[in-house]
């Protein structure tokens, strides 16, 4: 058994990560409320915005937008793996690193490049594929106009033609527990099917039908993306509340396991002087 002062240590030093783990805990379940709110406040926006593109393109005809929706055959693949910057997070950032690398298998034979969003993504993932860029910074100033820049960099790779398919990988965030790994196609463009069937005179356009569907579908991209973004931003504070609370009622129950041992050290050593002495006792009364 370890003696008594190797055991106060341990438990002032499983006292320690104890505190910083249930302050990161709140920390976390602080800036969850923000995100989560952020998140919920988007999606019914998103939503409806890929409802009226559909609504739309269903009524048009020739070839408006389709730089956007050109299905080429498919030789090189762009992966955009968002993760975080930060660790502690549970299985957050391997669950998309591990779907990153099982689509990179499934094109195997095809180029596969990566493009991360997030420092933890791109440090695993740099070692096993191809990264072309890392935009962690974005997290630093998490806004629209920021993450639009980067909606436009990836679809001016998919117009010029220098990838055929782009796919999303994310965490969505469903709540504090609970976030399911995603794989979006952002381009080309889904076929688009409306149930609406809105005949051509119902509403009148201004400017055209077609200069709206041009308008909508890079709005739409960029929406795409920050959706995606803003549903990893969550996802991560859920997935590292909810890890720091396991890892507090760890510290916890090692805590009070080890306040057992040493009470039970201590007593056995208190028995062992208390015999000592009564042992003393005895052999000067003989």
């Amino acid at each position: 058994m370890a003696n008594l002062k190797e055991i106060r240590n341990r438990i002032t030093s499983v006292s320690s990560t104890m505190q910083i783990t249930s302050a990161m805990k709140m920390v976390s379940a602080a800036k969850l409320k923000k995100a989560q709110d952020a998140i919920t406040a988007m999606r019914p926006y998103a939503e409806k915005l890929t409802e009226l593109l559909q609504s739309l393109s269903a009524t048009l005809e020739g070839g408006t937008g389709e730089e956007f929706t050109t299905q080429r055959e498919v030789k090189k693949v762009l992966l955009v793996a968002i993760t975080s910057n930060r660790g502690l997070c549970g299985a957050f950032n391997s669950n998309v690193i591990k779907e990153a690398k099982n689509r990179s298998e499934f094109y195997a034979g095809k180029q596969v490049d990566i493009f991360a969003i997030g420092k933890k993504g791109n440090d695993v993932l740099s070692k096993t594929n191809t990264v072309i860029e890392n935009q962690s910074s974005v997290f630093d100033n998490l806004t629209f106009d920021n993450v639009a820049a980067i909606a436009e960099a990836l679809t001016q790779k998919f117009v010029s033609g220098e990838y055929d398919k782009i796919e999303l990988i994310y965490n969505q965030f469903k709540n504090a527990a609970t976030q399911i790994v995603q794989t979006e196609q952002f381009l080309p463009l889904a076929p688009v099917k409306s149930d609406l069937n809105v005949a051509a005179g119902d509403y009148i356009f201004e400017p055209s039908k077609e200069e709206i569907v041009l308008t909508l579908i890079p709005k739409s991209l960029k929406t795409q993306l920050y959706k995606g973004i803003r549903d990893s931003f969550a996802s991560e504070h859920g997935a590292r509340m909810t890890a720091m609370h396991k890892a507090t009622d760890n510290a916890t129950e090692l805590r009070n396991q080890l306040k057992l041992t040493y009470n039970k050290a201590r007593q056995a050593a208190i028995t062992n002087e208390i015999l000592e002495i009564v042992g003393g006792a005895e052999a000067l009364n003989a």
